[in-house]
């Protein structure tokens, strides 16, 4: 997230029979069918991914910044994933501040066509430190989600579509590069872009973007079910690459854990925690690395991710 103005299988298997089952059988009165459940994305393959962004940014400097060999081979890891799991992936080149920056966009052959639902991290760090939290946390949280969807060979009504952004701490230059780019027509196509900054901060709270009530009910809905008291999410307005597509009339939704505001004695109360001190005290700084992670946020956050996408492609 930038400052100021910048900012998985035994559950697989068992969605996977239920979509057979269901398809094969249809229902009592020939109703459609329910979609299947998203899987439970697991904390130790995302965690497993933190690790080889830190290893990353350990061999490149100490981050993995716009137009540094770290956040080239951040890019390559998450290509090199999706590749292998059948995603149609391509990499957008932009130039910002005399060097050159990568969107990492990637398209699952399966389902329809007709409507696009994204989900989209930014990859670079600050040149500060290796940007685990913020934001190897979005950035793997949405990547094992996708391996996930290729595992189940999930077949949506929509298509689905992932993205890794550059340049976000320059003002969400990426997304914006991206979006600018689109034709009116393949921006139309797009029903909800999802966003994923910080999901794992080690004080963590659990926001909710306000901007599209159909897209903030998908998310306030799975958290209400699992108990998780929710707020909306005001720190990072218009501060991540969320921003780029509600510029271009695109309706967006995504969460966050808290970045340098303070967490209250009565978010301490609701989530756990300290009272009184940041939500990320190593935000933009050297200390943001794997031991900068709440795992349980990251947990909850990975799975909330799953259901929106099943859902919203269904």
């Amino acid at each position: 997230m930038t400052p100021k103005t910048r900012l998985r299988g035994a559950a697989v298997a068992v969605a996977a029979c239920t979509a057979l089952t269901t398809g094969l059988l249809g229902t009592a009165d020939g109703a459609e069918a329910p979609a299947a459940a998203a899987p439970d994305i697991s904390v130790d393959q995302v965690k497993a991914h933190l690790g080889e962004l830190q290893s990353i940014a350990e061999a490149n400097d100490g981050n993995r910044a716009h137009g540094s060999p770290g956040y080239q081979a951040s890019v390559d890891y998450i290509k090199g994933k999706l590749d292998a799991a059948g995603f149609t992936t391509a990499v957008q080149e932009f130039q910002y501040g005399g060097a050159t920056g990568y969107n990492l966009v990637a398209d699952w052959p399966g389902g329809g066509s007709d409507e696009v639902v994204m989900a989209g991290a930014h990859l670079d760090s600050t040149d500060s430190g290796p940007g685990i939290n913020d934001n190897g946390t979005g950035s793997a949280g949405i990547l094992e989600v996708a391996l996930a969807v290729a595992e189940a060979d999930l077949q949506p009504a929509k298509h689905l579509r992932f993205a890794w952004w550059g340049a976000e701490e320059y003002g969400m230059v990426g997304s914006g590069h991206y979006v600018d780019g689109l034709p009116a027509e393949d921006r139309s196509r797009i029903s909800a872009y999802l966003n994923f900054d910080m999901i794992g901060s080690p004080n963590p709270g659990y926001f909710v973007y306000d901007d599209d009530p159909a897209l903030e009910g998908v998310f306030k809905d799975w958290f209400t079910a699992k108990n998780i008291p929710t707020e909306i999410e005001t720190e990072g307005d218009g501060r991540s690459d969320h921003a780029s597509f509600k510029a271009a009339d695109i309706p967006v939704g995504g969460l966050f854990t808290g970045a340098s505001r303070v967490k209250s004695a009565e978010q301490a109360e609701a989530w756990g925690g300290a009272a009184g001190e940041p939500f990320d005290s190593c935000y933009h700084s050297p200390c943001d690395t794997t031991e900068n992670v709440d795992d349980t946020a990251l947990d909850h956050n990975s799975d909330a991710i799953a259901h929106a996408v099943w859902e919203l492609g269904s």
